[in-house]
C-alpha cells in the first residue's frame, strides 16, 4: 500500500545501492580526500618530504613520515582496487595479488636499495605475524563479542594455513643448513634464491587456484555477504509495511530513508579487498584509477625513503633495536588500513572477508614478497637471504602452528582472539629485548 509517507528511495535490486558519484574530477577527489578522518594525516606527506631536506631530528622525520604513510597506504589500496574493476576478473584479481601489500614492498625495496637487509628480513617478518596474530585476533575477538561463534570458509582457510606452513619452513631450511654448515654463507645464499623461485612458482599456482581452477571456493564469501545485504533489506522493508498499517508515518520515512543507504554502506564491503572508508562509493574511471595509484606511490616512495634513512640514527639515538623497529613498528604503517578493514567485517559477521584478508595477506608476503626481494637483492647485488635468526624462524613456526590449529575447525570465538592477540604482545616483548 502506497501513501504520501511512503519513502521513494527504497532501492529493490543490489546494483542499484549506490552513492550519487561525482563527475568532475575534482568533486571525486574532494569527496575521496574528505571521506575519511583518517585522511587528516596526509598532511604530514609534505611535512614530513620537506622535514628530511630542512635536517630536522631523526625522531622528528622518523614520526611524521610514519604517521604519513598510514593514509597513503589506504589510497593506494583504493586506487588499486578501482583500476581492479576496469580490467576484467581475472586481471583484476592479479593486479590486487600484486599490490595487496604495496607499501610493505615500497618500503623494502627502498631499505634493500640502500642495504638494509636486516630492516627488510624484520619487516617482513613483522608483517607476517602481525597479520596472522594481531589482525586476525581483533576480528575474532571483536566479532566474537555478543556471538557464541562465528563460522568461515574452512577450505580456504586450511589452504591458505597450508601455505603458511610452506612458507614457514622455506625459512627454517636455511637456517638449519647455515647451523650445519656456519662457514658458508655463499651456499645459503645460493640456497635462499633456488627456494625463492620455487616459492614464486608456488604462489603463481596459487593465484591460477584461486582466480581459474577453483574461483567458486573464493567467491562463495562475496555471494553470502551480498545475500546479507539483501535479507538485511527485506527486513527492514518488512518491518516498514508494518509501521504503515501501524500509522507510524514518520518511523516509516526514517526507515525508508536508512534502508536507501543500506546498500551503499555494506554493498561496498563486498568487492575483494573490502574498504572500510566511504571512498569505495566514488568510482574511478581507469585513467583516473591510474593516475591515483602512480601519484601515490611516488609521494610513499618518498616518505619510506627518508623513514628507512632515520632508522639508524635512532637506533642509534634512543638503543631501539633495528629488529623491533622492523617488525613490530613498520608493518603498523602498511596494515593499518587491512586491520581496520578485517575486523570491521568481523564485526558484521563477514567473516570469510576477514579470514581473507589476515591471512590472505600474510600468504602473500611470505610467498611472494619475500622470495621477490631475495631475488630482487640478487639482481642489485645485495646479499638478500632467507635466513633469519633462529629466535626469528621458532616465532614463526610456533605462531603459524598456532594459527593452524585454531583456524583447522572453521568456526572462532572472542576468545581464541584474545589468544592470537595474547601471543602477538608476548612476542612484542621479546622482540623489544632483542639486539
Amino acid at each position: 500500500m502506497t501513501t504520501e509517507y511512503t519513502p521513494l528511495l527504497i532501492p529493490t535490486e543490489i546494483h542499484k545501492l549506490q552513492y550519487h558519484t561525482p563527475s568532475s574530477p575534482l568533486s571525486k577527489s574532494k569527496q575521496v580526500l574528505c571521506s575519511s578522518y583518517l585522511h587528516i594525516l596526509l598532511l604530514l606527506a609534505p611535512l614530513g618530504i620537506l622535514s628530511h631536506f630542512l635536517l630536522w631530528p631523526p625522531v622528528v622525520v622518523f614520526t611524521i613520515n610514519f604517521f604519513a604513510i598510514i593514509p597513503l597506504a589506504s589510497l593506494l589500496s583504493y586506487a588499486t582496487e578501482e583500476l581492479a574493476e576496469h580490467v576484467g576478473e581475472t586481471v583484476g584479481g592479479l593486479i590486487n595479488a600484486s599490490f595487496g601489500n604495496a607499501v610493505e614492498l615500497i618500503v623494502a625495496v627502498v631499505a634493500l636499495a640502500r642495504g638494509e637487509i636486516r630492516l627488510v628480513q624484520a619487516s617482513m617478518m613483522g608483517s607476517i605475524l602481525s597479520n596472522i596474530l594481531l589482525v586476525l585476533g581483533c576480528s575474532f575477538f571483536f566479532g566474537g563479542l555478543g556471538r557464541v561463534q562465528q563460522r568461515f570458509n574452512v577450505t580456504v582457510a586450511q589452504t591458505m594455513a597450508a601455505l603458511m606452513a610452506l612458507a614457514t619452513s622455506s625459512l627454517l631450511i636455511p637456517a638449519a643448513f647455515n647451523a650445519a654448515h656456519p662457514d658458508n654463507f655463499e651456499s645459503v645464499l645460493a640456497l635462499s634464491r633456488g627456494t625463492s623461485v620455487v616459492l614464486l612458482i608456488v604462489y603463481v599456482c596459487y593465484l591460477v587456484f584461486q582466480l581459474r581452477t577453483h574461483a567458486n571456493y573464493f567467491e562463495a564469501q562475496n555471494e553470502q555477504a551480498k545475500a546479507d545485504v539483501t535479507a538485511e533489506l527485506e527486513q527492514r522493508q518488512d518491518r516498514e509495511t508494518a509501521a504503515l498499517e501501524n500509522g507510524s508515518a514518520c518511523d516509516d520515512l526514517e526507515a525508508g530513508i536508512e534502508t536507501s543507504t543500506l546498500g551503499a554502506e555494506d554493498y561496498t564491503g563486498v568487492s575483494g579487498s573490502v574498504q572500510a572508508s566511504d571512498a569505495e562509493a566514488v568510482n574511478l574511471t581507469k585513467i583516473e584509477a591510474v593516475v591515483l595509484l602512480l601519484l601515490v606511490t611516488v609521494v610513499v616512495t618518498f616518505c619510506a625513503d627518508y623513514l628507512v634513512v632515520a632508522v639508524n640514527p635512532i637506533v642509534e639515538s634512543t638503543g631501539m633495536s633495528k629488529t623491533f623497529i622492523g617488525i613490530i613498528l613498520i608493518p603498523i604503517v602498511g596494515n593499518a588500513a587491512e586491520h581496520a578493514t578485517a575486523v570491521l567485517c568481523a564485526m558484521k559477521d563477514k567473516m570469510d572477508m576477514a579470514v581473507g584478508v589476515s591471512i590472505g595477506s600474510s600468504m602473500q608476503i611470505a610467498l611472494f614478497m619475500t622470495p621477490f626481494m631475495v631475488i630482487l637483492g640478487w639482481v642489485l647485488g645485495q646479499p638478500m637471504s632467507l635466513l633469519f635468526t633462529t629466535f626469528e624462524t621458532c616465532v614463526l613456526f610456533i605462531s603459524v602452528m598456532i594459527l593452524y590449529y585454531i583456524v583447522n575447525d572453521g568456526e572462532s570465538n572472542w576468545l581464541e582472539g584474545i589468544m592470537l592477540i595474547g601471543s602477538y604482545l608476548i612476542v612484542s616483548i621479546a622482540f623489544f629485548f632483542t639486539d
